[in-house]
């Protein structure tokens, strides 16, 4: 797949938003209203991952599709991205409005713990279809968010910052997150954030050359310098699967997606993703899917 599309790369494929400043030091912040872009001047987005966080509130009908889900919007939507995951937005209705939002990581660095937010972690589906009375709350956000992104306040940063904390805190509190994790225990809940950044550290895969390392626990603990069992029991305590479980599913999910949305065989996504060869990659996905990897690509 292709390389995550860097904010420059955001701003020079949309040239009907205007270039601002990119502090690559202390990081990029901005916010528009959707109806400023221009739309119909804008190419489709293409699927794929970006190294920018996102935050969209839409009203209009529209698709997006997340990892190797398709979610549709019939009227008011509020989606967050991250950069872990591929993605992209759809409109299936001529007229879109509301507000987007894109950040780096580096800007929220040593202010709170973002990534830890289930909107923005894989393996969840953050996208929410709001009431009139929910988006109209949500827009009030975003409206304090684009008004303060014009201030000349000394600490407009801060403001910004805690604006979209504000955004996830009220998401979560109206809709809590499915993949929410209740904590159980510190030593247990660190061992599995750790597993959790090592897996998917591996992706996207480079390209087809290229071979994820970490397939078993046993890579894992051997990675994180704990034994075997205490991995699997702490995996099995956090998240309520086993180890093996999860990566399984992590690598179907990678799968589905390079099958759907890549040009490469199916022998070179076989071996990118640790399989002997197309056989045993066929079996595994026919056992999951009870489709094989070229049924399921003509789908």
């Amino acid at each position: 797949m292709a390389k995550p599309e860097t904010v420059e790369q955001y701003y020079s494929s949309r040239p009907f938003i205007p270039k601002p400043s990119i502090d690559t030091a202390n990081g990029h912040f901005n916010v528009f209203r959707l109806e400023e872009r221009g739309m119909e001047e804008e190419a489709p987005i293409v699927f794929g991952r970006k190294n920018y966080f996102k935050i969209c509130l839409t009203t209009g009908k529209s698709i997006i599709h997340y990892a190797d889900k398709s979610m549709e919007i019939q009227n008011h939507g509020l989606f967050f991205a991250n950069p872990q995951v591929p993605y992209n937005w759809e409109p299936l209705s001529e007229e879109q409005t509301g507000y987007s939002c894109i950040f780096t990581e580096t800007f929220f660095e040593n202010y709170g713990r973002l990534k830890d937010y289930p909107v923005f972690k894989p393996g969840g589906v953050p996208v929410y279809e709001l009431t009139p009375i929910e988006y109209q709350t949500v827009a009030g956000i975003f409206s304090q968010l684009s008004e303060e992104k014009s201030s000349n306040f000394e600490f407009r940063d801060d403001v910004l910052r805690n604006l979209v904390f504000q955004l996830v805190h009220h998401t979560l509190k109206m809709r809590p997150a499915a993949n929410v994790v209740v904590e159980k225990s510190n030593a247990a809940n660190r061992i599995a954030a750790l597993f959790t950044q090592l897996l998917e550290k591996q992706f996207p895969i480079k390209d087809s050359m290229h071979t994820i390392e970490l397939r078993s626990a046993s890579d894992f603990a051997q990675q994180l310098a704990v034994h075997v069992n205490h991995l699997n029991k702490s995996i099995k305590q956090v998240t309520d699967k086993t180890t093996s479980e999860i990566i399984m599913d992590r690598l179907l999910t990678e799968a589905k997606i390079l099958l759907k949305h890549s040009s490469w065989t199916i022998a070179e996504i076989s071996y990118a993703l640790g399989f002997e060869g197309p056989t045993h990659f066929s079996s595994f996905f026919r056992k999951h899917l009870q489709l094989t990897p070229t049924q399921f690509r003509k789908e």
